[in-house]
């Protein structure tokens, strides 16, 4: 457990840098046999890409880090319940295991939303473990979306 705690911290920060560079604060580590493989926050306005999220950003550095297109045995920890298209990644990827923080009940698609793994269009579902480091990473992302509406 105190390894998972650890890959979720680096979440975490990757999050907090993604709200320094004026970006929505969700962080992803995508990781391997133990070892970081990729981390990245979310970067949709710094590289104008709207689908540059932190899930997307890391699947992308783990495959050419690895050279392939699928991560089996991969586990992937991100601070915000993945949206339909990282959930479809995920799927496609082919991650054993997913961690996340905060859910989210408008965009989510993993407990909320569409619920991505338990529809029988979904060729693959990693095991989900949700509400690690909840309370955490929902306060960056009410801090970073107050200090938007001058709160």
């Amino acid at each position: 457990m105190a390894e998972t705690t650890h890959f979720m911290d680096l979440a975490l920060a990757e999050a907090q840098a993604a709200s320094f560079r004026d970006e929505v604060p969700i962080g992803a580590v995508l990781v391997l046999d133990g070892r970081v493989i990729a981390r990245s926050g979310n970067r949709t306005r710094e590289l104008n890409d709207v689908t540059a999220h932190a899930e997307i950003a890391v699947i992308r550095m783990a495959c050419e880090e690895l050279g392939q297109e699928r991560l089996t045995g991969a586990d992937l920890y991100v601070t915000l319940e993945p949206c339909t298209m990282c959930a479809a990644a995920i799927s496609f990827a082919r991650i054993r295991r997913l961690y996340y923080g905060a859910n989210d009940p408008k965009g989510g698609a993993v407990e909320s939303g569409v619920r991505f793994f338990n529809q029988p269009t979904c060729h693959h579902a990693p095991e989900v473990y949700s509400g690690m480091a909840e309370m955490e990473s929902a306060e960056i992302l009410r801090g970073f979306f107050q200090g938007k509406r001058g709160e």
